[in-house]
């Protein structure tokens, strides 16, 4: 798996994963069976959360619901390109994720898989605007979202989505 990755500090102090690269370039639409494919080489792994010391797991069912979840499916244009090139940054937005927020599991359908119930925390990322004419990178737009993780009935914790994400309109990284 090639990434271009790195952690920078906002003017804030909040964490950003920086995404040099973007992989999923598509002008219409992006390309989700390559996304899901990409996410495929995550599964089995885990990722420590730096704030809490939290172990998430990449369960095989993660792919198919980051790619194929409600949330996911209303994205349009900028917005589902952000959620798409997310993807190459997954061990760096688990490590920086902050703010953690508990809610109890509600569904049915989701009586084993998040037994324990539900966490969200804040994620921020950055990715490359390109300047039309050279080609190089002009700015980074931020992007900030929810990470949405299940606690299950084995009692881990497992990556479930990127939810409510949002472009920052502060001003972007130059």
């Amino acid at each position: 798996m090639d990434r271009n990755i790195n952690i920078i500090v906002g003017l804030k102090g909040e964490k950003i994963v920086l995404i040099n690269d973007i992989r999923f370039k598509g002008k219409k639409k992006e390309d989700w069976k390559e996304v899901e494919d990409y996410l495929k080489e995550y599964v089995g792994e885990f990722y420590e959360i730096a704030e809490t010391s939290e172990k998430i797991f990449i369960s095989s069912e993660f792919p198919d619901e980051y790619t194929g979840s409600e949330s996911r499916l209303s994205l349009k244009g900028a917005v589902a390109k952000a959620k798409a090139n997310a993807v190459q940054g997954i061990p760096e937005l688990v490590q920086i994720a902050a703010n953690r927020e508990y809610s109890a599991n509600t569904k049915k359908k989701h009586e084993k898989d998040a037994k324990y119930g539900w966490y969200r925390y804040d994620v921020r990322f950055a990715l490359p605007v390109y300047d039309d004419k050279s080609g190089e990178v002009c700015r980074y737009n931020i992007f900030f979202a929810r990470m949405l993780v299940r606690h299950a009935e084995d009692d881990r914790k497992y990556l479930y989505d990127m939810l409510a994400i949002k472009k920052e309109t502060s001003s972007p990284l130059v």
